[in-house]
């Protein structure tokens, strides 16, 4: 692969880390209590406190989610279109796409898999994997009527086996 013209991609690997940094933090944890502080003003922790509504973390879920997208867009275009099916060459960006999913919504305590993510990997099929072939023949049923013979033709030599020991077993001479 060429290399290509960095275009604007360090600003958003700098949000991402920033996002990553603070999320790690505990800044921005949901429901986040600060022990050894009292209730009032003078004892409170420096900074606010967030106290994050369902809305809230669906929205910052929402913006993250997008981040992770464009960082997996921005990763596909260094991806010819005859490697587009080679998972050597995929799996870095699709699995960080959805580590970049997964863990946006864990950091947040949001539930994993959830919808908004599954469009964004929906998404990534679509548009990069549609023409994805299975390399090796698929294997159907046969048709029914080979199938009732495969199945029949056994369970009838059964008996004609049976039928020949049983037979052969009458001569009472010993067999040597």
């Amino acid at each position: 692969m060429a290399p290509r013209a960095q275009t604007g991609s360090g600003r958003l690997s700098r949000g991402l880390l920033l996002l990553w940094a603070l999320l790690g933090t505990g800044l921005c944890h949901v429901g986040a209590k600060a022990e050894g502080f009292g209730q009032d003003a003078r004892t409170s922790p420096p900074g606010a406190m967030f106290n994050w509504t369902a809305q809230l973390v669906e929205e910052t879920y929402t913006n993250i989610t997008q981040k992770c997208w464009e960082l997996f867009v921005d990763l596909m275009r260094n991806v010819t279109v005859s490697e587009l099916c080679e998972w050597k060459v995929i799996r870095r960006p699709y699995s960080s796409l959805q580590a970049c999913l997964e863990g946006a919504a864990d950091h947040l305590g949001y539930s994993y898999p959830n919808a908004l993510a599954e469009q964004y990997i929906f998404q990534s099929h679509h548009r990069y994997f549609h023409n994805c072939t299975v390399e090796h023949q698929l294997y159907f049923d046969p048709p029914e009527d080979v199938l009732l013979a495969m199945i029949i033709a056994p369970i009838c030599l059964i008996p004609f086996l049976v039928t020949l020991v049983i037979w052969r077993s009458k001569d009472g001479k010993a067999q040597p």
